[in-house]
């Protein structure tokens, strides 16, 4: 199976911290956030694909062509025009199902193995009691997924997309969908929500157990103490 990593931003809100090093070799808890992608990844992915973008040079000159027995390819990502259109870069390199993560954010492997155990698509979500800006994600009885709603829905509960998701090659057979109307960014989850409508693929939502979205120092910060306490348990 093929993991898909986008790894192209630049990380403008990690202020200086970016400016010499490309934020998915940012460090936590002694490892880059790379390497904590890597790690959560179980024995059925045997491939890496890492879309690179801002100082990716950096990024292959760190880790090479493989990294603990799995292979890692690297695309090019030069305009930068939303997580549907990372992942269309790679279109030509996927071959069956695969699973898909944000470059800086940190999974447990565990939400990983129940993911790519289901038979259709899957999107990791966040049960939030405090929600913030972007999409939050409805499902039916079922935990199948019916729409997003975009917006700001700051100080509402609901559930927050975590940018995982396994997927397969039927995504690429429809048009991608822009993040919000009128944007020049297409989104994955948008583009994905559609193509399982019109094709009739079960997405479903799956509540993760350990996700830390880094977006800002202080989250650097805040996943140390989460990964330092969660291994101590």
């Amino acid at each position: 199976m093929q993991a898909v990593i986008l790894a192209a931003g630049r990380g403008t809100r990690m202020g200086v911290l970016t400016d010499n090093i490309p934020k998915p070799l940012l460090e936590v808890a002694g490892k880059t956030l790379l390497e904590h992608k890597f790690d959560a990844l179980p024995e059925e992915v045997d491939e890496v694909v890492l879309v690179v973008g801002y100082l990716g040079g950096k990024i292959q000159e760190r880790f090479g062509g493989s990294y603990n027995g799995k292979r890692i390819l690297y695309v090019e990502q030069e305009v930068l025009d939303g997580t549907m259109g990372a992942l269309s870069r790679v279109k030509g390199i996927l071959t069956d199902r695969f699973l898909v993560m944000m470059g800086d954010d940190l999974y447990a492997s565990d939400d990983i193995v129940r993911g790519i155990a289901m038979p259709d698509w899957v999107m990791l979500v966040e049960e939030t009691a405090q929600m913030s800006a972007g999409g939050r994600i409805i499902v039916d009885d079922t935990g199948i997924i019916v729409n997003i709603e975009e917006g700001d829905h700051k100080g509402q509960a609901g559930l927050a997309n975590t940018g995982l998701f396994v997927l397969d090659t039927r995504i690429f057979q429809y048009p991608m969908v822009p993040k919000t109307a009128g944007s020049d960014e297409f989104g994955l989850p948008q583009t994905a929500l559609a193509a399982s409508k019109t094709a009739d693929i079960p997405f479903l939502a799956i509540k993760s157990t350990f996700w830390i979205q880094i977006t800002d120092p202080y989250d650097l910060v805040r996943a140390d103490a989460a990964i330092n306490a969660r291994d101590r348990k």
